[in-house]
């Protein structure tokens, strides 16, 4: 993956601090990264589900919910790349974090240079948190997704999805080929707060099959597996094949 190819990609920076956020995102978008902002816990989790970053750049010392908090939240749900941002000299917090499932840490205060590096390092190794969902995929000749316009396509018209069918539509793609349980997709498109409610995804999995599938009533791309949850054609396969 070379640095052309890493441009455009979504970073969610997180914290408190203002000037922080604000020189972070300067250095970012001067080398072609797209930034998405978030100053507490409760926000990051909010732009986690909304935004769908590539990569998490997350302060430990937060009110309300701290980084550590925070980051056990995001890894119950998501495997996004999550760099921490750790004050000088607190070796046991990078310890912590990188126990905890952060992919890295840097330690404040930090150069644009040492910024850049370490988010191009982490989605090199990565290869970024949507597992391939950037640019124009192919499902087949009627379907076809532009992750980084946000567009959908069918016969060669735009199909407009609402925020959350976009984002149950982009979880379920992420994953082709493989079940995921109502709990899953609860947590990863509504929060935590929907955990009891499944007939969200119910309801959600029908209108996505009455805009995208042919006969909704025999769909093709949306599948369910009866008591667990729901399959996105696995079309990566199918390509190769």
């Amino acid at each position: 993956m070379n640095d052309e190819s890493l441009k455009w990609r979504k970073i969610l920076v997180v914290d408190d601090e203002e000037r922080m956020v604000r020189f972070i995102r300067l250095n970012l978008e001067h080398d072609g990264f797209i930034v998405v902002e978030a100053f507490n816990g409760k926000q990051a989790l909010q732009r986690l589900r909304d935004a769908t970053p590539d990569l998490i750049l997350l302060d430990i010392m937060m009110p309300d919910l701290d980084g550590f908090e925070v980051l056990q939240m995001i890894r119950e749900i998501n495997n996004v790349p999550v760099i921490m941002l750790t004050a000088k000299g607190e070796e046991d917090d990078r310890v912590r974090g990188l126990e905890l499932g952060a992919d890295d840490y840097i330690t404040k205060p930090f150069s644009p240079r040492e910024l850049v590096s370490r988010v191009k390092a982490v989605l090199r190794r990565t290869k970024g948190a949507s597992g391939g969902m950037h640019g124009l995929i192919q499902v087949d000749n009627r379907l076809k997704i532009d992750f980084d316009r946000r567009e959908i396509w069918l016969e060669g018209k735009i199909v407009k999805l609402r925020p959350t069918e976009y984002r149950l539509l982009f979880h379920l793609m992420q994953n082709a080929g493989w079940v995921i349980s109502h709990d899953q997709l609860l947590a990863k498109v509504w929060g935590y707060e929907y955990r009891d409610e499944p007939h969200y995804v119910r309801l959600y999995i029908n209108y996505l099959r009455q805009k995208l599938e042919k006969d909704p009533a025999n769909p093709k791309y949306i599948l369910t597996e009866r008591g667990v949850g729901y399959r996105f054609v696995d079309f990566r396969r199918e390509q190769k094949e």
